[in-house]
């Protein structure tokens, strides 16, 4: 068999087979694995959904040809994968992901407009009457409690993680000029700072910018105006392999991305989480509502 016949049947063996794509095992993953599922299979393609799978099993499923895809952060790969620590704009971050994992055959498609990165929210009411929008502003306020209210302590909700990561809590305060008494921090399940926040035993609290407690429980994003938190922009990741086997992939996969925006993905995330709807119902309504379906 000639050299191009032997490709010819092996890109049609690969067209023949299921795009396998993994998700990991939040409501955010079940969600894109959803719109995933529904989307492509409209567009003709055989999906088939793998969920609850773990990031660095996903991670070398898809450097061993395991799998085809799946949706991830690019701060993800930077950090966890790749070790860079160094901050970076959201499309450089993209950029240097993008260029080394095309070593692994692993392509970045486009980023979505999203970015689930960390952040500090407050109670909306609260951080409007002390004029709270900036993490510098909190940082000045936290001081200014400090040093003229010792009794009266800003309580900090943090979860155990960030607390000890080495790119967490002590870099963010170096950063931000941020003292900090042991008493102020309190550590706690990132699931029930959103609460902690909400019902005022915290003042402020780590969140993830997208999760659907921000939108449910108004709680207020503070912004990160010295750029501190890398960018986590969900992107699909398909193998070279799979995007040659299948035509139209890349374009119909960056179609989807182009959709999920801040806004989107929380509306969606709230209505799992808070509205109790299931994945599908809350996928199958976006597609319709953007002609995807």
């Amino acid at each position: 068999m000639s050299a191009t016949l032997a490709l010819t049947a092996s890109v049609s063996c690969w067209a023949a087979k299921p795009i396998v794509m993994a998700t990991k095992s939040f409501t955010e993953m079940h969600i894109l694995s959803a719109l995933t599922t529904l989307y492509l299979r409209k567009k003709g393609f055989q999906v088939e959904p793998k969920t609850n799978i773990a990031t660095a099993i996903s991670r070398n499923a898809m450097i061993n040809k395991q799998i085809d895809m799946m949706w991830e952060y690019t701060g993800t790969s930077l950090i966890i994968f790749n070790h860079i620590t160094q901050p970076m704009s959201a499309h450089e971050a993209w950029e240097t992901v993008r260029r080394l994992d095309a070593k692994l055959d692993l392509i970045w498609l486009n980023p979505s407009p999203m970015n689930d990165t960390y952040a500090f929210a407050m109670d909306r009411k609260r951080a409007d009457r002390d004029h709270i929008d900036t993490m510098s502003q909190l940082a000045a306020k936290i001081e200014d409690v400090r040093q003229h209210d010792p009794d009266n302590n800003w309580l900090l909700g943090l979860d155990l993680e960030f607390a000890g990561r080495s790119d967490g809590l002590k870099p963010l305060q170096k950063a931000y000029s941020m003292p900090l008494d042991r008493p102020q921090i309190r550590q706690m399940d990132p699931g029930l700072i959103y609460n902690a926040i909400r019902d005022g035993f915290v003042n402020v609290g780590l969140v993830y910018t997208t999760d659907g407690r921000v939108k449910a429980f108004d709680l207020k994003i503070l912004k990160d105006d010295r750029g501190f938190f890398p960018g986590y922009a969900i992107t699909p990741v398909v193998t070279r392999q799979a995007l040659a086997a299948h035509p139209g992939l890349a374009d119909a996969l960056n179609t989807l991305s182009a959709q999920i925006t801040d806004e989107t993905i929380t509306e969606m995330n709230k209505r799992v989480d808070i509205d109790h709807q299931s994945p599908q119902q809350v996928a199958n309504d976006f597609l319709k509502s953007k002609g995807l379906i």
